[in-house]
């Protein structure tokens, strides 16, 4: 018959049904009949009619995780659903993209997990890291079956279980972790997570590089969600740093190219300033011209506060150079990639996420962000560390301004 789109489709031998046809069944209800496998046709893998049944059903279940059913009138996974019923139209050109984001993704956990396993543990693994696991194994399993609340509220119950899991393999390799050992300061973290990336979200309002979708109708549940999501972005980052840094995943560290004071008190001002630049720029140009320039703002924040975190006495990644440790630095930035891969992945298949706007290669994706977005993450864990220490550093001097005494959370920042 005739597509919406006036393409030809070319019908399928009929084959029976077997081990491939029920496994498409989704909560009790018939996930693809015949009518909707042959309308896979237009598929070139499906044009031929050779082979068997079987190799039929690899191929269809090898699009089982890039087609899923859609939901009112939006566009899920390639899958455009502009009136009632099902509408084939697949976008090809994304899905090559979107194997190379699992892969990225598969090889990402595979490498932290043989590194683990094979690293000498001083304590067993807590219980809160099965718990954690057996929560993003649920989740993962009920979003894809469009279970409610879990469809909606994915990404932060998905991270919540992988801090617990992350907190747990840190505890079992170092024997402390924030949760464990210093649960105050994983609660202020969270607490701060909120609040500091507002900042950005203030940012966006600007330069609108992102915008939100599938996010529930009551106000109540959509500010829950938002405040539960942003509460888990600094203590993924934070435990995501630990777990790498006790790992020994740190090339580098020597004691060689070592900043001098001297020299460091000579540029600290001209870094202050460059980075205030940074972040000011992109909100006095046009709009469109200030879409393009996130980038600046991923970085702004780390040339603005770090000299002042330095000079002040407060957490500094400048004091490690000073000592030839770039042990913490490369433990950030290597836990903003494995964040980054994380985030974009759960996104990619939840229904209330994201969506990247800025006009900078779009047509080229792993999974939702754009390739040159990748490039954000690892200075965006670093700028996480910057800011909590630049916070932590003003919450000291609140506590002693009331006569509480200072509370340096710092156990946090020394990963």
């Amino acid at each position: 018959g005739e597509k919406e789109s006036g393409i030809s489709v070319p019908q399928m031998r009929p084959f029976r049904r077997g081990f491939g046809y029920w496994t498409m069944q989704w909560r009790g209800r018939l996930f693809w009949n015949r009518q909707e496998l042959c309308s896979l046709g237009e598929l070139p893998l499906f044009n031929s009619r050779r082979g068997s049944t079987c190799k039929r059903t690899i191929l269809i279940l090898s699009h089982c995780f890039l087609i899923r059913k859609p939901s009112s009138s939006r566009m899920i996974l390639g899958v455009r659903n502009p009136a009632p019923g099902w509408s084939r139209q697949l976008l090809l050109p994304f899905q090559p993209m979107v194997a190379v984001g699992i892969f990225l993704f598969f090889l990402t956990a595979s490498l932290i997990v043989f590194r683990f396993c094979s690293a000498e543990r001083l304590h067993p693994f807590p219980r809160e890291g099965y718990a954690g696991a057996l929560l993003l194994v649920v989740a993962e399993i009920l979003m894809l079956a469009r279970v409610e609340p879990v469809t909606t509220y994915f990404t932060p119950i998905a991270w919540t279980g992988y801090i617990f899991l992350v907190d747990s393999a840190a505890f079992s390799l170092r024997g402390k972790s924030l949760w464990r050992t210093a649960r105050t300061e994983f609660v202020c973290l969270a607490l701060c997570s909120i609040p500091l990336w507002l900042i950005f979200e203030a940012y966006n309002l600007r330069l609108a590089n992102w915008v939100y979708v599938g996010l529930p109708n009551n106000w109540v549940a959509r500010q829950f969600g938002y405040a539960w999501s942003f509460a888990t972005i600094w203590p993924a980052i934070f435990e995501t740093a630990t777990l790498i840094r006790a790992l020994g995943c740190n090339p580098g560290d020597n004691d060689s190219g070592q900043i001098s004071a001297a020299s460091g008190s000579r540029s600290a001002s001209f870094i202050v300033l460059l980075g205030a630049f940074l972040l000011i720029v992109p909100l006095l140009v046009p709009p469109g011209i200030g879409s393009y320039l996130f980038g600046p703002v991923w970085l702004g924040f780390i040339f603005l506060l770090e000299p002042i975190n330095h000079r002040l006495g407060s957490q500094s990644l400048w004091r490690d150079f000073q000592r030839g440790d770039y042990s913490r630095l490369t433990s950030l930035l290597a836990a903003g990639w494995v964040c980054g891969i994380l985030w974009e992945f759960w996104n990619y298949w939840a229904q209330a996420r994201w969506v990247y706007t800025f006009p900078i290669l779009q047509e080229w994706k792993i999974f939702a962000m754009p390739l040159p977005g990748y490039l954000g993450f690892p200075a965006f864990a670093v700028e996480c560390f910057v800011l909590f220490s630049f916070l932590t550093l003003m919450l000291n001097a609140i506590f002693r301004k009331l006569g509480k005494g200072s509370r340096p959370h710092g156990e946090a920042l020394r990963l």
